[in-house]
Parts: C-alpha cells; sequence; structure tokens
C-alpha cells in the first residue's frame, strides 16, 4: 500500500484546508485509515481515524469540533476537513494505514503499518 498526502498550504487563522490521503493497493479501502501531525520540535502525534467503513470515527480532544475526517472508498481517498484552524495545528501532516481487517480505529502510532510522505499545514496568526 502506498499512501500520497496533498492538500497541506499555508492559511490564516481561522481559515480552512482539505488534505487528501490517496491509496494505492487493491485492499486499501478495507484499511482503517488515521491522520498524525508532528510540529517542530514535538512528537508526532494522532490527529483523527476513521474505520474502513466509515462508521467509526475518533478525533484527538485538540482538533474535536474543528476537523472532520471522512473516506470515499470507490476513489480509496481518505479527507481530513480542517476548520477554524489555529496557528497551534502548524505541523507536517500524514495519513497512515491500519492493515487489520476489523471494524473499530485505532489513536496509536503502532497500529498503522503504512505511512504517506506528509503535507505541511502552516497556520500564521
Amino acid at each position: 500500500v502506498q499512501l500520497q498526502a496533498s492538500g497541506g498550504g499555508l492559511v490564516q487563522a481561522g481559515g480552512s484546508l482539505r488534505l487528501s490521503c490517496a491509496a494505492s493497493g487493491r485492499t486499501a479501502s478495507r484499511y482503517a485509515m488515521g491522520w498524525f501531525r508532528q510540529a517542530p520540535g514535538k512528537e508526532r502525534e494522532f490527529v483523527a481515524a476513521i474505520s474502513w467503513s466509515g462508521t467509526s470515527t475518533y478525533y484527538a480532544d485538540s482538533v474535536k469540533g474543528r476537523f472532520t475526517i471522512s473516506r470515499d472508498n470507490a476513489r480509496s481517498t481518505v479527507y481530513l476537513q480542517m476548520n477554524s484552524l489555529k496557528p497551534e495545528d502548524t505541523a507536517v501532516y500524514y495519513c497512515a494505514a491500519d492493515p487489520r481487517y476489523y471494524s473499530g480505529v485505532s489513536y496509536s502510532e503502532s497500529s498503522y503499518s503504512y505511512w504517506g510522505q506528509g503535507t505541511l499545514v502552516t497556520v500564521s496568526s
């Protein structure tokens, strides 16, 4: 499975961005997917996750109510809609795939075996 993240950029505080993660591979649509981020000088942290069917989602408290994760299995693509962006959201955002065939979601990095290259989101104050 290969993952290609895109959609990052520079945005003012309060603005919005939508990240996309395109997955290749026949079974990619059966994987739970997650978004993580790493700010300068900080460890990578969990942002959001979605089950393979899209029926279950999970968010970090810091983004709950502002970010929405979704997926289109026909396009093998996962999205992260980010609204009301804050300067502290500035980071490189990574998408990741959890290859276990199950109906849940995970916030643990160790659950994800495949990672995209990251896309930079910069929020100016």
